[in-house]
């Protein structure tokens, strides 16, 4: 399995923390977010990693020159030029996501202890061209799955704002939130249309009205979302 690290984010949420270097530098524990999840995709043999790069960019690749991870490949996908947000910049990365190996894709900011080899194997045996993680917590937007865990849509149920891909299957559908993490089968490049910037997950609602793209529920123990502030402090106790 191969992996793409999200790292070219702006950290807004963050901005506290971002002001002068990139969310993916941002210290956990004593160690940069970025650090985490490379050694999270090394503790699962995970050994070609791609990471994108765009809001101080030249930070996160003079790290990585400066801190050696043996035995892995690691890629830069360079979106100076243009962020991409996350569709967009899964495309950009293609040139090192080819082959015949389902692609891991890893938000930097996230810290979980969920077993990437198990959902890999879930991935496999499903015959998903794309499966996301989702959990059962509270959130603002939430992915809507049928009972098979089809993927239907999304809905906001603060506002009732919502995006539907099967209609026939929208209506007894079941909120999960997305946890950031999922693997796509390298086939998916070939069904990709979109160009410049755009949302994976609208590539998936528009994917999913002809193609399995299902949901893996997580119940790992530990999942956390550490652009939000709080969630960092959390996480700093959690790891102290």
């Amino acid at each position: 399995m191969k992996a793409l690290i999200f790292a070219a984010g702006l950290g807004i949420r963050l901005k506290e923390h971002t002001s002068d270097k990139p969310k993916a530098l941002v210290q956990l524990a004593g160690k940069p977010l970025l650090q985490h999840a490379i050694e999270k995709l090394i503790s699962h043999q995970i050994t070609d990693i791609t990471i994108n790069v765009f809001h101080f960019a030249d930070q996160v690749i003079t790290f990585l020159e400066n801190h050696r991870f043996s035995g892995v490949q690691i890629h830069i996908s360079d979106e100076r030029e243009e962020l991409l947000d996350t569709g967009g910049g899964l495309k950009k990365a293609e040139t090192f996501l080819t082959g015949s190996e389902p692609i891991l894709i890893y938000n930097v900011d996230v810290i979980s202890n969920l077993d990437l080899n198990l959902l890999e194997r879930h991935h496999l045996t499903s015959g998903s061209l794309a499966t996301l993680v989702v959990r059962q917590r509270d959130t603002s937007r939430y992915l809507m799955f049928d009972q098979q865990l089809q993927l239907a849509g999304w809905k906001n149920f603060s506002n009732g704002e919502t995006k539907i891909s099967r209609v026939d299957k929208f209506a007894n559908s079941i909120p999960y939130a997305f946890s950031g993490i999922q693997i796509v089968q390298p086939e998916i490049f070939r069904l990709i249309t979109e160009t410049g910037r755009f949302p994976i997950i609208d590539l998936y609602l528009r994917l999913a009205q002809t193609e399995a793209v299902h949901g893996f529920v997580d119940t790992s123990t530990i999942w956390m979302d550490l652009g939000k502030p709080d969630q960092l402090q959390i996480a700093e106790t959690l790891f102290s």
